[in-house]
């Protein structure tokens, strides 16, 4: 297995930042979701409305939440969104999060992706102290399990019919990831 790609050595796409989502990005996430070429790579219903992300943003960014959401924006346009999200209520299951992430399809390929997944490593291993990051992918998604790899996560399982896709049933792998270096700071003994 290659060695993740660090935080440190990546310098943004021209113009483009990562600041925490906004409730008023809402617009923005319901039209980039629910273009052809990103939705069918999602687990997110059809045609989500404004409101409805409107809705989910606002109990995200309420105080004490437990979810870390991103975006990237070019010019004030949101072209990528990311986030960590709890697994469970467990206390048992705090050291995981979920990872999702998404890209505007007129920003693939250029270096988005890469972008998010360095700002939300960094922020897991660096301020949250997170030892595992779990993420769904489907197993048809080739270029996002590429882009998964190249920041340590492995192929855990396979989820034989995870999700109907376009009146198919489509398989799904579990990845995950574990810190690099989880005892980093503590003395050794």
């Amino acid at each position: 297995m290659s060695r993740p790609e660090a935080p440190a050595h990546f310098a943004s796409p021209p113009g483009v930042i990562v600041r925490r989502t906004r409730v008023s990005d809402a617009g923005a996430f319901a039209r980039m979701m629910d273009h052809p070429d990103v939705f069918p790579n999602l687990l997110q219903m059809p045609h989500a409305s404004e409101e409805h992300w409107k809705a989910r943003l606002t109990e995200s960014a309420a105080s004490g939440s437990p979810h870390v959401q991103i975006v990237a924006e070019a010019d004030g346009e949101v072209v990528g969104a990311a986030g960590l999200h709890p697994i469970g209520a467990s206390p048992r299951k705090r050291h995981s999060m979920l990872l999702g992430i998404n890209v505007a399809a007129d920003w693939q390929g250029r270096g988005i992706g890469k972008l998010l997944m360095h700002a939300l490593c960094d922020y897991a291993d660096n301020w949250l102290g997170l030892l595992r990051i779990e993420l769904d992918v489907f197993a048809d998604n080739r270029r996002a399990q590429a882009l998964y790899e190249r920041f340590g996560f492995v192929r855990e399982g396979v989820r034989r019919c995870e999700a109907l896709r376009d009146g198919v049933y489509v398989d799904g792998w579990l990845m995950a990831r574990l810190h690099p270096a989880p005892l980093r700071g503590f003395p050794r003994v």
